[in-house]
């Protein structure tokens, strides 16, 4: 990769601001959709500006803390998409709950990364399970999809609302494959802006009612944080195996920079990347938010400024934590309309599965059905659960509820059973 600058080298001020703001537009779409998913849940505008703020927050401390710390890479930092599904189904348990299970995995991810424990459990991630893991990230979202575009809203109905979804993603497809650089890049952030505008032309009657002068232009966000530890069982252990994932994410990110960029001392860099990622789950829990964790679409933005300095990553933390204080900026930032939300999802997940299906194929062994064969069932279980009426749920024991009620969590455990238990002796 030709670059102008290293990833130890400073580039002068004015330059290191330019491209701090080119990971910040990178950085500040994924934060903005799934802060808004689980703000929007809180009941009311001053609860959800307020997750948003905190959700700031939390990535801002974890860039800085990364770079500086932990895996001193050009990395962007998002939140997890895994622990979004987990926070969405766990909905009938306490918040106090949800977040102390965060709180308290994202220690013991610490932990393990530290100890050199995490080695081991490495061992349990086969390709097939790294590939099934993948998938059911993208497939147990579709019922959050399905929601966000179908939704009536002002004086267009659903049914308008999935053309309007249609033909929007198609044009981020066309953006995808033809668009380049940069621009290719931030392609999210063009399709948060340009979508949000298109709904407004059509769908007027969105926004009315809306009054921002109620929001304060400053604010402070140190409330409704997690004081108290409150212990669900099932719901750790739900939690545990969503770190799994997040935990396999998070190495692969790395990995890919460290490999793309010939990084020294990587095994270093990866211990304390993966316990920083944990510390800023810790964090993520005690303010009551979704916990952090690293992308893995960096190389295509370092290859498209030629700028690999970590450095030019702390104006993006800074300018993030700034914004952490701003909760009217915040709100305009985050007014975006449902459809929109769902088709910018919609397309993540597609790249999720492109990526699950590229880790599948690229260990695919002789006879190709064997092999495949324990992918299917997880994935078909995790959908089967993840659509499964709230009534069928609810019949459920408590304790239980949060791991037989959450598709991610099952479909990793039967594709966990079928890999080191039933074809654990098999050719694939």
């Amino acid at each position: 990769m030709n670059l102008k600058y290293g990833l130890e080298d400073r580039p002068p001020l004015k330059e290191n601001l330019i491209f701090g703001l080119q990971w910040l537009a990178v950085t500040i779409p994924a934060v903005i959709i799934l802060g808004k998913v689980l703000g929007s849940m809180e009941g009311s505008m001053a609860a959800e500006i307020l997750y948003m703020q905190k959700l700031f927050a939390v990535m801002a401390v974890s860039l800085l803390i990364q770079i500086w710390w932990g895996h001193r890479l050009p990395l962007v930092i998002g939140p997890a998409t895994v622990l979004l599904i987990g926070i969405l189904a766990s909905q009938t348990s306490s918040s106090a709950a949800i977040y102390s299970s965060i709180l308290i995995c994202g220690l013991i991810l610490s932990i393990l990364a530290v100890s050199g424990l995490f080695a081991y459990l490495r061992q349990l991630f086969t390709p097939r399970v790294v590939a099934v893991i993948l998938l059911l990230v993208a497939f147990t979202m579709l019922p959050t999809i399905l929601k966000l575009i179908s939704s009536s809203s002002g004086q267009m109905s659903s049914a308008s609302h999935l053309g309007f979804a249609l033909v929007f993603i198609i044009l981020m497809f066309m953006g995808q494959r033809w668009l380049t650089g940069l621009w290719k890049a931030t392609l999210i952030l063009w399709a948060m802006i340009f979508g949000s505008l298109a709904y407004f032309l059509i769908n007027p009657g969105w926004a009315k009612g809306v009054d921002a002068t109620s929001v304060p232009f400053l604010g402070g966000f140190f409330q409704q944080l997690t004081t108290g530890i409150v212990i669900d069982p099932g719901l750790l252990i739900a939690f545990l195996l969503c770190f799994l994932g997040l935990a396999i994410n998070d190495l692969g990110s790395i990995q890919a920079v460290g490999s793309v960029l010939q990084a020294d001392e990587m095994p270093k860099r990866i211990t304390q990347g993966i316990t920083s990622t944990g510390l800023g789950n810790v964090l993520a829990g005690f303010m009551g938010v979704i916990g952090p964790v690293n992308f893995s679409f960096s190389p295509g933005v370092i290859a498209s400024t030629g700028c690999a300095a970590r450095t030019t990553l702390i104006p993006a933390g800074i300018i993030m934590l700034a914004l952490a204080f701003t909760p009217r900026i915040l709100f305009y930032l985050s007014f975006i309309p449902g459809v929109v939300i769902g088709c910018v999802l919609l397309f993540i997940m597609c790249t999720q599965v492109a990526a699950g299906l590229a880790a599948a194929f690229s260990a695919i062994k002789q006879p190709y059905f064997d092999y495949a064969l324990p992918i299917g069932l997880p994935i078909l279980i995790g959908i089967m659960v993840a659509f499964m009426p709230a009534e069928v749920l609810a019949a459920f024991p408590a304790a239980v509820r949060p791991i037989l009620g959450n598709g991610f969590v099952m479909g990793v455990l039967v594709a966990l059973l079928l890999e080191h238990m039933i074809f654990s002796n098999s050719k694939g």
